[in-house]
Order: structure tokens, then sequence, then C-alpha cells
């Protein structure tokens, strides 16, 4: 399984996945090429390795793929969950649980409701840091499966017409997944109200601003689909979001347009679409576990 590996051990994001910025193309080629390799059956050659997720807050996908990934790869993960049965519950700081966790495992991987915690975990700690989420900045893992759905379901990255709908701008993972299309000359449209709209500092000239779905679904080859995060909108009680995709809109749609949603979804795709063919997000899931075994495998298979 070593032959996956083609770059140099010490690859900078193998240290620490902070950020979507950390990684080439040739990068993510190669994390594909071993995520493929990975699906292909079990291997254990992280037996008697450890990970310690360490989420403060709530998680189903990230948490349980990672759990599922480590496991599928003969290794083990110590599940802290929301840490509401860990000292962080009596005052512990940030930095003392990182030093205490690294003393049991070989990596840890750390969601945060605060923008700079992965790089203050990484300040203290010896061990490689995966960055699961940190508040309303970036998803660096999620935006590399997202980008694999993408090749899986279109047979390549290049070119493509990507349009992201819902909330825009405290959606992390439409921040990592837009920066990494750039690297494809894709063609990004937003489509949200004004007050969920892309921050300025993910938006090109080139790109295209919307309000309404029918204004870009019919040439859309990837349509992303988020949520309105409301646990991060002050006053969300307060708004009136009615962004969905329907029937008819599919209707509309591209007979190999594919539909993504990084889940949970409340609402803004029916599950009367869960059976069109364009619809991927459960099997986004499925390749997102191949992308996180793969990450594993790449930061700690070969120490």
């Amino acid at each position: 399984m070593d032959s996956c590996l083609n770059s140099a051990i010490d690859t900078p994001w193998r240290r620490a996945v902070i950020s979507v910025d950390q990684f080439s193309r040739g990068d993510i080629d190669e994390i594909f090429e071993l995520a493929d390799r990975l699906a292909t059956g079990r291997t254990t050659p992280l037996g008697g390795k450890m990970i310690a997720n360490v989420f403060y807050e709530p998680s189903t996908r990230t948490s349980s793929s990672f759990y599922s990934a480590m496991t599928r790869l003969g290794g083990s993960a110590i599940p802290i969950n929301e840490v509401n049965y860990s000292s962080v519950t009596k005052g512990e700081s940030l930095e003392d649980t990182i030093r205490t966790l690294e003393c049991y495992c070989d990596l840890i991987v750390l969601r945060h409701f605060e923008n700079d915690a992965t790089e203050r975990a990484m300040a203290v700690s010896s061990i490689p840091i995966i960055n699961a989420g940190n508040g309303t900045g970036e998803h660096p893992t999620q935006a590399l499966l997202d980008l694999y759905t993408i090749k899986k379901e279109r047979g390549g990255l290049d070119g493509l017409t990507v349009s992201m709908m819902g909330d825009l701008k405290f959606g992390r993972t439409v921040h990592s997944l837009t920066k990494l299309l750039r690297m494809y000359d894709s063609r990004m449209r937003f489509v949200a109200p004004a007050a969920l709209a892309m921050p300025s500092e993910y938006v090109w000239p080139a790109d295209a601003q919307f309000t309404d779905l029918d204004d870009v679904i019919a040439d859309s080859d990837v349509l992303y689909v988020t949520r309105v995060q409301t646990e991060r909108i002050p006053g969300a009680e307060d708004f009136d979001f009615s962004y969905a995709v329907t029937p008819e809109h599919m209707a509309r749609a591209r007979d190999d347009m594919v539909l993504m949603h990084p889940l949970p979804r409340v609402g803004e795709i029916p599950p009367e679409l869960d059976a069109d063919p364009r619809a991927a997000y459960f099997r986004q899931m499925k390749y997102g576990l191949h992308v996180r075994m793969a990450l594993l495998y790449a930061m700690i298979g070969n120490v």
C-alpha cells in the first residue's frame, strides 16, 4: 500500500489539515488515487494506531466517517462528541485538552466553534491535526470529499458549471469547496438571499450571483445545496428562508446534473427526490469515507 504515496512524507498537509489552501492539484490527485485504492477492499495498515475525535459541536457524518475510516484501516478511535462528558465542562482549555489527548493517540480530528481553533491546537500539538470544521471558516475534508464526489459522478473536474444555493455566508462547506474548484477553471454561480450571500473574499469578478434557482438550474453541471446555519445566525428565528429544490426544478435540470448536499437537510431537498439518479448526496457520504481513509493513511500510516 505504501506505493500509493508518491510524494515526500513531510508534505505539510500530512502534519496538519487546516485549510484547503494547503493543497495543490498534485496533492489532490494523490489523495484521490489513494481513496480509489482503499475503496476496493478492506486493509489494515493502521493496526495499532489511535485517533481522537474531538467535537465541540454536533456531528453525525464527519464524526462517524472518521471513526469508520479508522476502524476499517485496522486502527482505533477515541470518540469525544460535543465534549459534554469531558473536562471541558470543568473549564479545561482547548490547548490543555490537545496536550492531554496527544499522550494517548497518533492524530486528533478536531471540530470547534472558533475559527482559529485548529491553529491553536497545532501550536501545542506534537501529533497531526485534522480540521473537521472550524466555526464559519472552513471544512477542508468535506470539501475534498465533495470534490471527489464531483469527479466520480461527472468523470472529471475541469471546466464545470457549479451552482451553490442556500446559506453561503455561514456555510463553511461552500467556502472550502469554492477554493478547490478554482483550481479546475469552474464557472461559479451563487444563489442566496442578500443576507446569506457568499462573502466577498470568495467571489471572483467572473462569478454570477442570483437570488432564484430558476436562473441557473437549466445549465448547471453540479448543484450544491446547503441548509441555513440557524445556529450561527443571530435572530435566525425571525428569518423566513424558503430556498428548496423542487421536482419542477429537477424537470428543467440537465439529465447529467449532479445534485449534492453536505447534510443534514432541513427541507432544502424533499425526500421525493432521493430516488432521482442525479441525487448524489447519500453517495457523497460513501465517497467521504474513502477520502478520509486516504487522509488518515497518508498522515499516520508511514510513521
